[in-house]
């Protein structure tokens, strides 16, 4: 086998080396060995991906031998991981999945939808091993029920809500839109299984105007279907979560309310690994990068606090 006939490229390398050491430091045992030895994770991977591609340039067959069995390796340690996320995080956890799979190895099965259902469908049994709530309540209740893994929770967002439409100017920066009540249709999430939803109630309890406004609700099952019934125009606006309508720190489309936090409780987003969750080195691992800079940068870009 000469150099020519190698299918192995620096792409094939690069894949190789970062699958081999995301799974290296998913090992509870490993990791605080490489941990301790290494400060700048990106500066490492392109040193050992150089030497590598030096090597290849000249090798014999066995350092290409070596080269397969450590990609084989880290083939053989990658997992997969079955996670329940809530609606708003739909977007984030796209992108966070997809640098997930590139930098461990290990891949993120996501389903999404309204908390309050997962927590009935965890409850029934679902395959789920790691659960992304929309808030603190629902994971601190299945941890009481004994049906996580005790001390993996943790705050992976913090939410903020949104009143919005699809059209331009005709939310104003102040919400004097829904005092003045010109509007046919008010979509929020269903408030009994969805956070954002009770949040919604919570605002306009809040500002006196729940009663008046309660005829026009249009619900949806989850914050993604609000904000569908306002995207599509079957309500002219509705409350939702600003992930859906920022990136970057500009709205996307429409105009918005940005609700002042004064007006609901801070929605604290807790993550959980699942009973079914236990002893799956790639639920540990989704679980540590999400508390990386990495995830970090990319859940801060969607306009939660962290």
């Amino acid at each position: 086998m000469n150099h020519q006939e190698s299918t192995l490229d620096e792409q094939h390398i690069a894949q190789l080396v970062r699958s081999f050491y995301g799974r290296a430091r998913a090992d509870a045992l490993l990791r605080p060995v490489f941990e301790a030895a290494i400060n700048d994770w990106d500066e490492h991977h392109r040193i050992v991906e150089d030497f590598w591609s030096r090597t290849l340039l000249g090798t014999i067959r066995l350092l290409l031998v070596s080269l397969y069995l450590l990609g084989a390796s880290a083939l053989a340690f990658a997992g997969e991981v079955q996670v329940a996320v809530a609606a708003n995080f739909t977007v984030p956890m796209q992108k966070i999945a997809a640098d997930f799979e590139k930098d461990t190895g290990h891949k993120a099965v996501v389903s999404v939808g309204a908390t309050g259902k997962f927590y009935a469908q965890i409850q029934s049994g679902a395959p789920f091993e790691v659960f992304l709530s929309a808030d603190e309540t629902t994971p601190a209740k299945l941890e009481q029920e004994g049906m996580t893994v005790p001390g993996s929770r943790f705050t992976y967002a913090i939410g903020k809500l949104v009143l919005w439409s699809a059209k331009p100017v005709f939310v104003d920066d102040k919400g004097k839109v829904l005092k003045e009540g010109k509007f046919a249709h008010l979509a929020l999430a269903n408030p009994k299984t969805a956070p954002y939803g009770a949040a919604a109630l919570e605002v306009l309890k809040n500002l006196g105007l729940l009663d008046t406004l309660s005829p026009k609700f249009v619900q949806g099952e989850n914050i993604a279907q609000t904000q569908q019934f306002v995207a599509t125009g079957n309500a002219e606006l509705g409350f939702v979560a600003l992930s859906q309508v920022q990136k970057d720190g500009e709205l996307t489309s429409g105009s918005a309310w940005f609700v002042p936090g004064k007006l609901y409780k801070p929605i604290r987003q807790d993550a959980v690994i699942l009973a079914k969750g236990k002893g799956n080195p790639a639920a540990t691992a989704l679980m540590d990068y999400l508390k990386s800079d990495k995830a970090k940068v990319v859940i801060k870009s969607f306009g939660y606090d962290l």
